[in-house]
């Protein structure tokens, strides 16, 4: 039987390692060291990241793996103050096969909804990645 995020039978640890699967396909080995890092503070915290946020929610069916990254750029974009966050997801966007051109993109589209100084702040988070990663500057 395959268990599904809407499944209510599915047990704690069957959501979690859910969660697991995703949490590797976006963020690869930094990201179970971010989780297990968290559980050093708050074990529920860093389980129910895993579980709810990962396994629930990003293993619905509804959208792509993409199209969730890009989302949740545009969103943590809008809220501000999340640029350690932001950075953990441009890196899955990219790790998912989002260019870095649709990245970019998408923060120039969030300056009109969000502002600029959230979008240039946003901006600037995509370019320390993108250095990081080897691929700034990009062709034009």
């Amino acid at each position: 039987m395959t268990s599904t995020p809407e499944d209510p039978a599915e047990t704690r640890d069957e959501r979690f390692a859910r969660g697991l699967k995703i949490v590797a396909s976006l963020h690869g080995e930094r990201g179970q060291k971010n989780l297990e890092s968290l559980a050093e503070a708050s074990p529920e915290l860093s389980h129910q990241i895993t579980a709810w946020a990962y396994g629930d929610i990003y293993g619905r069916p509804g959208l792509s793996l993409r199209d969730r990254q890009l989302l949740t750029v545009g969103m943590l974009t809008a809220l501000g103050g999340c640029e350690s966050l932001l950075t953990v997801h441009i890196n899955a966007a990219l790790n998912i096969g989002l260019k870095p051109e649709e990245i970019l993109e998408a923060l120039l589209h969030s300056a009109v909804y969000c502002g600029m100084p959230k979008a240039m702040n946003a901006t600037f988070v995509a370019k320390d990645v993108f250095t990081d990663r080897g691929i700034l500057p990009m062709e034009q």
